[in-house]
């Protein structure tokens, strides 16, 4: 596969995320940014994933979104803080790891790797993506 291909089928799998976790980022963002860094720094674990759990449980059935126990902070002189989170999806067979990305203004995702937890296959980017965003709206709550 080229290179240009794979960043087609990352960006596709990146939009998919983005739009199913709009809420979640959003309710995360209305967290406190100095306590969150801390609890980055600190490497408070357990508490980034209850703050992530409460802010996905309100979009998504139990478990499909996760913390993945790390987590990073960007502080500079000349730049907005932002927040790392390493995260995980995980419902209908469909795993995507993925890192969210929370500054001031916005939020981003970047796909790390998705995995189809079953026997079909190679499969194509592109139906790849439709089973993520398959698997993301059976996920969602109603």
């Amino acid at each position: 596969m080229t290179t240009d291909l794979l960043d087609t089928h990352l960006a596709e799998h990146e939009r998919v995320l983005a739009d199913a976790i709009v809420g979640v980022a959003t309710e995360l963002r209305l967290s406190d940014p100095t306590a969150f860094i801390m609890l980055v720094r600190g490497e408070q674990a357990a508490n980034i994933s209850d703050l992530v759990n409460s802010s996905s449980e309100l979009f998504f059935k139990k478990g499909a979104l996760r913390y993945g126990l790390s987590a990073d902070c960007a502080l500079g002189w000349g730049s907005p803080p932002s927040v790392s989170l390493d995260m995980e999806f995980r419902h209908d067979q469909v795993t995507a790891f993925f890192r969210l990305i929370l500054g001031g203004q916005r939020a981003a995702v970047e796909i790390v790797e998705v995995m189809l937890d079953d026997e079909h296959g190679e499969e194509c980017g592109f139906e790849i993506a439709e089973r993520l965003r398959n698997a993301v709206a059976a996920a969602k709550l109603s």
